[in-house]
């Protein structure tokens, strides 16, 4: 797509249209039948199916007499039937047994084995890969008797998915002929060779490095078809397997009241139970011609994707802060010598200019503002994170207690990284991808004052690379501007009005009005001084992800503001939208009139349309959601709205609302020592029923957003790295010889020094008015207050005689780049609160309304006072009675 920069190649690669062109083409004209009949379009299925069985194993060197291709749903399947399978010998009185050895800097799936195998009373050994090397270094005799018993495994990965580590494959034929064991003591030694991470990028030719298993996935290779694996097996080792269940296809003979079966002779129909795949395999063959057709090879592959990797860490290597510390911490066992010892995967995590780590979670969330897609955690590869980031195993348990789980977005516990950020290339990537990288790394962190310049890495520091390796790079496009529309701003105080039924349209949208809108009485509040902490604004969302509805006072629900978030957008897959994915969604308006017992919904250039606030009496389309991975009950508001919502959009929409019946419990955590759940109810809120923030904080980043700029002219100048009309110097700068790395560094400064901190998606200066900021943040609850961001030490609340517990801080997301006027993007805010707030994104608090009463109305207002208590030192405030009758209305 264009715009967008593909950064995560090693989890899966990206497919061109060609690929799924010619595949639909195929399909359209062939007709193929389950491959287990015997019709003539059953056959046309199996004789295709065992050509790509031909092309898989010409892929890797081999032939049909020397290896075997056992279709799978993944490497992951492969791997748990090796397990399953492999003739383990359990521990007896002569023989201590099979062992099961893996290398520690191995996937999840690997390591997984092991239960498999325990549950066979067989010894796991996990191997480090510095004790290979030293054994790899030493010149030992055999130590194991290639031909005796019992039978060991040794599994190990060709190339490291955490870090791109390239492990010598010259390992199998070391262990498998005992010259190299995993551990002592008699004993024949296989090896599986977990391939995945490899062949996406690299030649694997398995008539040298004779592996006994080699398990892979092909959409690492292809990008399509996904789901769909193999575990390519040696002929010398095939027999050994053993299979206790048999599913279709797999028997050549069985009984049904007898136990009686014979499995077919085919290692493949032996252990593809079922009907594979086959539509998939066949599209296989549609990834080869085209893989071949655009790249030449796996060899050109392999140079071109090493290449941009090379680049890129040499160039990331060498940025410094001008204080000289580095920008970068980079996790790697190579200085990205040779594609032998080092895929093109780079694993780092961002430091501050005091060494400080910076949250891998915080980079992801600024590196999607600039639409470049990376991987962030441990990658499925606990080991090499443990290795490469010091984390011990008492760390990793203490980090489970603390609520961090694999795959959350939970970066620093107590300072110490939880995992690194992931970068790695494909076949379709270019030198303008890793510029494009490189560029974000740079306008993110190097801001140099004084005109300073940034200091570089020496030759030996940033790695070596030729100017002759650098690939060819290719034009893209700028992504279009997205539509403008500029809606009219409006309030409501829900007084008694009269208003119009046909055209729906709230009265203070007309372009004539008299009374005071909230913001009006908000800075009469101000600057009456009535109080240090005063309501000054109230806003609720009925639709989420839709504008705000602001009003002066409203009455309080079970699950926070009453009808806040009751409704939500999904799409025809029911699957609930946010401005993440539809940030138009900001200008859909709806205001509630509680007295006429409807929400109207208006946008601009289109009718207001009315919903009513009961519930539907008739059968309406139940329908289950997930909003945060929770599951939510809703019924369909009917074919009229979703017909006006797809009007809008351009695309089939629906609007939904939460059905009355159904309770969600809130899972948000009071502070980390806390392990309890709360028992608020929500509606279709993230985490809480409300969030507070505090005007005294939006306006310290509305003054740093007011005052930011970038001054890389000035060091672009002194590095000495470009001529005035942009062209690159050919000679020695700075101590930096190395062309490539100046060429790198260059561009990404200069298009740094071209950019201007404050400027939306069209070039243009934005200046940032408090309410416009206020409306990003999509608080319910504005307070003024005397110092910026005082409101993180407190622990409860008090807004009138309402008591609200704090559950802790809002973890910010894009959405804050969004203006909720327009639509438009602007990645500053998000970039400069990131700034602020060094860690975590945090603003704003949530809170739990303590004490909810319904038995009597309760009513939250603009101007009531509100009366902190800070999480050390717990006072309790008492109200004027007159502030007490104010604020609950019986």
């Amino acid at each position: 797509m264009p715009g967008t920069v593909y950064l995560d190649h090693a989890g899966a690669t990206l497919f061109p249209q060609s690929q799924l062109t010619s595949f639909t083409k195929d399909l359209m004209e062939n007709v193929y039948g389950n491959p287990h009949s015997q019709n003539s379009s059953s056959r046309l299925t199996h004789d295709t199916v065992e050509q790509v069985r031909y092309r898989i194993l010409a892929h890797f060197h081999t032939s049909p007499e020397d290896y075997t291709v056992i279709f799978t749903a993944g490497s992951t399947a492969a791997l748990k039937l090796v397990a399953e399978a492999f003739p383990w010998v359990p521990p007896g009185p002569e023989s201590s047994g099979s062992h099961f050895c893996y290398l520690t800097d191995s996937h999840t799936s690997v390591v997984g084995m092991r239960e498999v195998v325990a549950a066979m009373n067989i010894t796991s050994i996990p191997v480090r890969p510095e004790d290979m090397w030293l054994a790899e270094e030493q010149d030992a005799t055999a130590a194991s008797d290639p031909d005796g018993q019992p039978l060991h495994l040794f599994c190990y990965p060709a190339q490291s998915n955490f870090s791109g580590t390239r492990y010598p494959l010259s390992w199998i034929e070391e262990v498998k002929s005992g010259r190299m064991c995993p551990v002592g003591g008699p004993g024949k030694w296989f090896v599986l060779l977990d391939a995945a991470a490899y062949v996406g990028t690299s030649p694997l030719d398995l008539s040298v490095h004779r592996a006994d298993f080699v398990p892979l996935s092909f959409y690492k290779i292809f990008g399509f078809p996904t789901g769909l694996g193999a575990l390519l097996v040696n002929s010398r080792s095939a027999p050994l397997l053993r299979k206790t269940y048999f599913g279709g296809g797999t028997a050549t003979a069985y009984l049904a009241k007898e136990d009686f079966y014979i499995p077919r002779e085919s290692v493949a129909e032996r252990f593809e139970d079922g009907t594979i795949s086959f539509l998939d395999v066949i599209a296989l063959k549609h990834g080869f011609d085209v893989l071949e057709r655009l790249t030449g090879g796996m060899e050109n592959i392999r140079q071109h994707t090493f290449t941009l990797a090379r680049y890129t860490y040499a160039a990331l290597s060498a940025l410094r802060y001008p204080n000289g510390a580095p920008v970068a911490q980079i996790y790697s066992d190579s200085e990205f010598s040779s594609p032998e010892v080092q895929g093109p995967v780079i694993s780092f995590n961002v430091l501050d200019d005091n060494g400080n780590i910076i949250g891998y979670s915080q980079v992801d969330k600024m590196a999607s503002l600039h639409n470049i897609h990376v991987r962030t955690g441990c990658f499925c590869n606990t080991g090499a994170c443990q290795r490469h980031l010091g984390i011990s195993d008492e760390m990793i348990k203490k980090h489970l207690q603390a609520g961090h789980v694999c795959g959350d977005d939970v970066d620093l516990i107590d300072g110490q990284p939880t995992g690194s950020v992931r970068i790695s290339f494909g076949y379709m990537s270019t030198l303008e991808d890793a510029q494009a990288f490189l560029r974000f790394i740079i306008a993110t962190r190097l801001r140099p004052s004084h005109g300073q310049p940034l200091p570089l890495a020496t030759p030996g520091e940033a790695g070596a690379l030729s100017a002759e390796s650098l690939p060819a790079t290719r034009a893209r496009r700028s992504p279009s501007p997205q539509e403008d529309a500029s809606p009219d701003s409006r309030v409501w105080d829900n007084a008694p009005t009269t208003v119009d039924a046909v055209s729906l349209r709230p009265p203070l949208l007309e372009t004539t009005r008299t009374q005071q809108t909230p913001s009006e009485k908000a800075a009469g509040i101000l600057d009456g001084g009535l109080g240090s902490h005063i309501v000054t604004n109230l806003f609720l969302y009925p639709i989420k992800s839709c504008a705000a509805f602001e009003v002066t006072r409203w009455p309080l629900g079970n699950q926070g503001l009453l009808y806040d978030r009751s409704w939500m957008v999904v799409n025809h897959n029911g699957v609930c939208l946010s401005q993440k994915q539809e940030p138009r969604l900001c200008l859909i308006q709806p205001f509630i009139d509680l007295q006429r017992r409807i929400m109207v919904i208006n946008a601009q250039g289109m009718e207001p349309i009315a919903v009513s606030l009961e519930e539907n009496s008739k059968p309406a389309q139940i329908c289950q959601s997930k909003v945060c991975a929770d599951r939510v009950n809703t019924y369909d508001c009917g074919e009229k709205i979703s017909s006006w919502l797809s009007k809008f959009f351009g695309r089939p929409y629906h609007l939904i609302r939460q059905s009355s019946d159904f309770q969600r419990n809130a899972r948000k955590k009071r502070g980390k020592d806390q392990s309890a759940c709360t028992t608020a109810t929500l509606s279709l809120v993230n985490e809480a029923q409300y969030l507070l923030i505090n005007r005294s904080s939006v306006l310290e980043l509305q003054q740093q957003l007011s005052t930011s700029k970038y001054l890389l002219t000035h060091c672009t100048a002194s590095c000495g790295l470009l001529h005035g009309d942009g062209t690159i110097f050919q000679g020695d700068h700075g101590g930096l010889s190395n062309r490539c790395v100046s060429l790198g560094l260059a561009l990404m400064i200069k298009a740094c020094s071209d950019h201007r901190s404050l400027s939306d998606e069209n070039g243009k200066e934005e200046l940032f008015p408090v309410n416009n900021l206020i409306s990003r943040f999509r608080a319910n609850i504005i307070t003024s207050g005397t110092r910026a961001f005082e409101e993180e030490k407190w622990d409860e609340i008090s807004v009138g005689s309402l008591h609200f517990q704090v559950l802790g801080p809002c973890h910010r997301c894009q959405m804050i780049c969004i203006d909720q006027q327009t639509g438009q993007r602007n990645r500053n805010v998000f970039q400069k609160l990131s700034e602020r707030r060094e860690r975590k994104v945090n603003f704003g608090l949530y809170l739990m309304h303590t004490s909810l009463d319904l038995s009597s109305p309760c009513y939250l207002s603009v101007g009531s006072q509100v009366l902190p208590v800070l999480k050390e030192n717990i006072e309790h405030y008492d109200l004027p009675a007159s502030e007490k009758q104010q604020e609950v209305i019986s």
